[in-house]
């Protein structure tokens, strides 16, 4: 009985050390969605009084609800990737350095966040539209683009990309790319009424 005892144990030992093998589970890194970036294709934005440009077919126009009393102001709102380019237009009378100046300040509101911001020079001698557009790097940023366009004596339009969700810009950089060629268009495509 008691050899019997023994090789039982000796049985359930091999048992538990042949089962003991590499399949232990294991905590798996998180994982982010798939994101489908659907084909570039533009349609004209002319119903505003003061401007007109090319956005994409999968974004929409929507008035700004938080200042309706600005009838030149606008959204363009991309549901998809929950993003938005809230677009700002005032008339320059002699006050131009102050709309750059403003910009410039909601720029720096980022800086706490951002680990490094990059501006491009935007010159469009043949349509009458400078400016400047800037990439504000960094996970934490709320607004990874930001730009201001002007003809320098009527017209100032300011623009600022948004996502409706917390910010991860790591995880949201090929959205972010995407986007960013978006606004490229719709800058180039500019026209001043």
């Amino acid at each position: 009985m008691r050899k019997l005892i023994n090789s039982l144990a000796l049985l359930l030992v091999m048992l538990v050390a042949v089962s003991c093998g590499d399949d232990t589970p294991q905590p798996k890194p998180r994982g982010y969605f798939r994101i489908d970036l659907p084909e570039k294709q533009y349609v004209t934005l002319d119903t505003m009084p003061r401007y007109s440009f090319e956005y994409p077919v999968y974004a929409t126009i929507t008035p700004d609800y938080h200042s309706l009393e600005e009838k030149d102001w606008a959204n363009v709102e991309f549901p998809a990737f929950k993003g938005t380019i809230h677009l700002s237009y005032k008339h320059v009378d002699d006050n131009l350095s102050k709309y750059i100046e403003d910009s410039y300040l909601m720029i720096t509101k980022h800086i706490n966040k951002a680990t490094g911001i990059r501006d491009s020079v935007i010159i469009n001698k043949d349509k009458n539209v400078y400016g400047l557009v800037y990439f504000l790097d960094g996970e934490g940023v709320a607004s990874p683009l930001q730009f201001y366009l002007t003809d320098s004596t009527r017209h100032f339009m300011r623009g600022s990309l948004y996502f409706n969700l917390y910010p991860n810009n790591d995880s949201m950089q090929p959205v972010i790319k995407y986007i960013t060629e978006d606004v490229r268009h719709l800058i180039k495509t500019l026209e001043w009424k």
